[in-house]
């Protein structure tokens, strides 16, 4: 328990931080990719196979990730919160400074480490979605966003919002 509080704290998170599990495995799982790939470009005789396995590993990660995140992103939407593309991917009024700092730097650093190691592991390009599905993850579960407000939508009695039909206006 306390590894887990000293990480975090490096981090400048505190306990209390909402989805700091997600902002240390973001960190976690670049530093993880980024020293393998590196091993990899520098052409260190078994890295080629590790650095490939941990690229599509993290690749499938970041899929499952990215199911995940929309899900969630779904039915916050249907709770009716008014979710944007920009506010739960880029976090952008939706997460505290500091968490956002985090998770948008890892997304920076692992897109350098996988320019950088393009020229010997093309397949690295792909971790690329894990830490912005991270993010998206972070925004879709601990995001804030306002109630939507879209005169499109009616209010129901649960809390839940539903689309209006335009029936009757000349459609089929």
């Amino acid at each position: 328990m306390k590894t887990h509080v000293a990480n975090a704290a490096r981090l400048g998170l505190d306990r209390e931080t909402p989805g700091r599990t997600i902002v240390e495995f973001a960190v976690v799982s670049a530093v993880a990719y980024g020293a393998v790939a590196a091993g990899d470009a520098a052409g260190i005789v078994g890295f080629e196979v590790a650095a490939t396995v941990a690229a599509l590993a993290l690749f499938g990660v970041g899929m499952v990730v990215w199911l995940l995140a929309f899900a969630r992103a779904l039915r916050r939407s249907t709770e009716g919160h008014d979710l944007a593309v920009a506010s739960m991917f880029f976090l952008q009024g939706s997460a505290p400074r500091a968490v956002r700092a985090r998770l948008l730097g890892v997304v920076v650093v692992v897109l350098v480490l996988t320019i950088a190691t393009l020229a010997s592991n093309p397949i690295g390009f792909l971790v690329n979605m894990l830490p912005i599905g991270l993010a998206g993850l972070w925004g879709a579960r601990h995001g804030t966003y306002p109630e939507r407000t879209d005169p499109r939508y009616t209010g129901r009695t649960d809390g839940r919002y539903r689309q209006r039909t335009h029936q009757g206006r000349g459609g089929r």
